[in-house]
């Protein structure tokens, strides 16, 4: 809602994007140029797309500089197109150059980051799509990593331009499958249930849709009736006095003299109530954003002539004369109109089987792969408690051998004497062969 906010003001109109641009080049004295005196980042809007800060910033500091905003505000889109607006570049102060050159390498830095993570997740073993990486450089180049050139600015441009132009049908696709995995979703669950079941969740569903569908008339976006409605409702004025450009500057909330597409839809504000509401069960609010893009898109093929995004006053005054402001038909609902075929169910429905019969094999691998972990655990486990238990029966040998040494006698005591032995021999003598006292003759 708010993505081209920070591209169309202060007279900015880049094609696609609402950043406008000036070609020629003109003689400038650098040297007689002061620095600019504020070089903070400036604040940025979300644009949705991947380098949405390094957009913004980088337009931010160009529109900073005297020379180039001045150059900006008779814009040409077929030279935005054709790459000339780069050639500017050459003439913005020293100061917003070297920021300039400082947004490149934190941007470089960036995408480095990003495509080291990507390398991270897919380094499985699946195949790197480097065609895919390279893209997330195209908008700057990407050989010279220090400083921002000519080039870089005419990157930014084709880049962006081109990146915006697919951003709104990426939009309808993702609300498509939104759609079709809501219907999936129900009618899986209707196969769970039982016939009684069923029927009242099919009764209820039925009830919902014609509730959600009995809302007050839509008006066609843009036409006379619908603006006549917020100048009453929201602005507060007599429709008797409707005056087309007072209602344009009542609602160029910027004052830049162009209503962007976020200042469109606040228009349709008045008409979405009508239909959707956050605390109603039927109404889906992911529709009610898809039925506001839906209204942009509607006004700008009818109004937005040039093709720039934006809507000038003029365009909007031209518009007011064509018949198709008179248009009186009710407008169609996303709801009333299917954005899907039973086809295009069919083949999303096989798709997401396709996928969840891969994730179920992927699953049951994964719950072998813990079994056999688990198996292992257990053996280990087993075999740490033996281990364990071995350990425990030597300690406990070592300690029943170190208290049986404790208790023995250092040494056996003899208490008599040994039998003569004789010489030359083993075996002692026998008693009747040992020596027999003699009595000597004169003692008694």
């Amino acid at each position: 809602m708010v993505r081209h906010k920070a591209l169309a003001h202060c007279g900015l109109v880049l094609f696609s994007l609402g950043l406008c641009v000036q070609t020629v080049p003109i003689s400038v004295d650098k040297t007689k140029d002061k620095p600019p005196e504020n070089l903070d980042s400036p604040q940025t809007a979300y644009s949705g797309l991947h380098y949405d800060r390094y957009l913004s910033e980088v337009i931010q500091y160009l529109e900073k500089d005297p020379h180039f905003k001045e150059k900006l505000k008779n814009a040409d889109i077929d030279d935005i197109k054709n790459g000339k607006l780069a050639k500017e570049l050459d003439f913005v102060h020293h100061s917003f150059r070297t920021k300039l050159d400082e947004l490149k390498r934190e941007e470089i830095g960036r995408l480095r980051m990003l495509i080291k993570a990507k390398h991270d997740i897919q380094g499985d073993g699946r195949t790197v799509d480097h065609h895919a990486l390279l893209k997330q450089f195209e908008h700057l180049n990407h050989k010279n990593t220090e400083t921002f050139e000519i080039e870089d600015l005419d990157r930014l441009i084709k880049s962006t331009t081109n990146d915006l132009e697919n951003y709104d049908k990426d939009r309808h696709d993702e609300f498509k499958r939104y759609e079709m995995m809501k219907e999936h979703e129900r009618r899986e669950r209707l196969k769970n249930m039982t016939e009684e079941e069923r029927r009242k969740e099919e009764q209820h569903y039925q009830e919902m849709k014609k509730k959600h569908a009995d809302h007050p008339k839509v008006n066609h976006p843009g036409s006379e009736d619908q603006l006549k409605e917020v100048w009453k409702e929201t602005d507060g004025l007599d429709p008797s006095d409707f005056n087309p450009k007072t209602f344009f500057k009542l609602h160029d909330s910027n004052g830049d003299g162009y209503l962007d597409e976020s200042e469109l839809e606040a228009i349709f504000s008045n008409e979405l109530q009508k239909v959707y509401n956050p605390e109603n069960e039927e109404d889906d609010m992911v529709e009610m954003e898809e039925e506001r893009l839906r209204m942009r898109e509607h006004v700008m093929s009818e109004v937005d002539t040039d093709k720039d995004r934006l809507v000038s006053l003029n365009e909007f005054m031209e518009a007011t004369t064509k018949q198709e402001f008179k248009e009186k038909e009710e407008w169609e609902t996303v709801d009333e109109n299917p954005v899907y075929t039973k086809e295009e169910l069919s083949l999303y429905e096989w798709h997401l089987a396709k996928e969840e019969n891969k994730l179920d094999m992927k699953t049951a691998e994964l719950q072998k792969q813990k079994e056999e972990l688990q198996k292992k655990e257990e053996e280990l486990n087993a075999q740490k408690k033996g281990l364990k238990q071995l350990a425990e029966e030597v300690e406990k040998l070592r300690g029943q051998s170190q208290n049986a040494q404790v208790k023995q006698p250092a040494a056996a005591v003899v208490t008599s004497e040994s039998a003569p032995v004789v010489p030359g021999s083993s075996q002692p003598l026998t008693p009747s062969h040992q020596q027999q006292d003699v009595p000597v003759p004169g003692q008694s």
